[in-house]
């Protein structure tokens, strides 16, 4: 995969009272919310002489996890403009892409913008690290700005001359996909320092964005992954149409992964992935509307979905995926918990469109309640 060359120049930050220059970031440009260092988990102490060892559900979090790491998941103020010294809790790295619309027009997704929006608005300190060029007009195509989302998420984008251009065409309930334009790889050496131990990350790819060489050098206390990205080949030369492959990925990094999240459609490329990841910590597969099945620990349920009305699929696994990591990381949680949190989170953003339909917290948290007050007694 070529690697295209990375401006060297220092950031812009951009938040709600404008832009201002940030000193040197590295290869990249800075757009909005908060940036530091995770805080250190604290040890557990012993009490008394010998600890006697209780089985633990199997989807639950590693223990190297520390107690300050057991907090509720909850509503907290956004990150003002001149926040962007500390690091994430939640960082996804992908890129954000513009989807091309039948009438020429372009929309803003893929996993990175659908995620870290679905983190921010369940409460947590979001980063993205992307590549692209956004707020331009390229290939006759208008691209979107980022800054409408400057005071949710905090982006580092790496300089390229457009952002990743999606074509999607729907024929008979089944989509075809043409990749237009590439961004490039993104160099995982431009994210700042202290972003690379954020409580979670989310490798995020769609389109070969991320080289799995590079991932070794992420210190997370959680590493989720949506792997579709690494599942799509198209002729990168001069683009055209998406054909799906096998999912292969290292052992070293599917050793490292709490948990990997794929479709219905991308799982019979990506079984042998999501088995091996599952008998270990967490292998999903979302099911639309009907819900996810989850292997976690070598065990194995299938949860329904929030029934409600649909308006718009579009980044509904995408939001799954960010709701589960982020439940999932919670050493408390079960992997059925997590799982009925992600179902609901993306149950609700099906009401809305585009990232305008993604939930808060507290919307979340009243459907879970009215779903435990209509469950039949035993």
């Amino acid at each position: 995969m070529p690697e295209d060359g990375v401006g060297e120049s220092g950031g812009r930050e951009v938040g709600e009272s404008g832009s201002r220059e940030v000193g040197e970031t590295g290869p990249a440009d800075r757009i909005g919310g908060d940036e530091t260092g995770a805080g250190g988990g604290g040890r557990r102490r012993r009490r008394g002489g010998v600890a006697h060892r209780k089985e633990r559900d199997p989807s639950l979090p590693p223990r190297h996890l520390g107690r300050d790491e057991r907090q509720p998941i909850r509503e907290k103020r956004r990150p003002g403009p001149l926040q962007g010294d500390r690091a994430p809790e939640y960082l996804v790295i992908g890129h954000i892409c513009a989807d091309l619309r039948p009438d020429g027009t372009a929309v803003l997704g893929g996993t990175a913008l659908y995620s870290a929006i679905t983190a921010a608005r369940l409460g947590w300190r979001v980063g993205v690290l992307t590549r692209g060029r956004y707020g331009i007009e390229v290939d006759g195509i208008k691209v979107p700005g980022l800054e409408e989302y400057a005071d949710l998420v905090s982006i580092v984008v790496q300089e390229a001359a457009g952002p990743t251009v999606f074509v999607n065409e729907y024929q008979g309930g089944r989509r075809t996909q043409s990749v237009r334009r590439w961004a490039g790889e993104i160099d995982l050496r431009g994210l700042p320092p202290h972003w690379a131990n954020a409580r979670v990350v989310h490798l995020g790819p769609i389109a070969q964005e991320i080289d799995v060489r590079q991932t070794g050098s992420l210190a997370p206390r959680f590493l989720g992954c949506t792997p579709q990205g690494w599942m799509r080949q198209w002729p990168m030369e001069r683009g055209g149409r998406v054909r799906h492959v096998p999912l292969r990925l290292p052992a070293e990094l599917m050793t490292r992964l709490d948990a990997v999240v794929v479709s219905d459609e991308e799982i019979s490329q990506a079984r042998e992935v999501v088995e091996w990841v599952g008998a270990r910590r967490l292998g999903v597969v979302t099911l639309g509307e009907s819900g996810a099945r989850i292997v976690y620990g070598g065990q194995r349920d299938e949860l329904p979905g929030f029934p409600g009305r649909t308006v718009d699929l579009t980044g509904a696994g995408d939001v799954f995926a960010a709701a589960f990591f982020i439940k999932a990381s919670d050493r408390t949680a079960s992997a059925v918990d997590a799982a009925r949190f992600a179902n609901a989170t993306a149950a609700l953003s099906l009401t809305g469109i585009g990232v305008g339909g993604v939930p808060s917290v507290a919307e979340v948290e009243a459907l879970l309640a009215t779903e435990r007050d209509l469950a039949p007694r035993r």
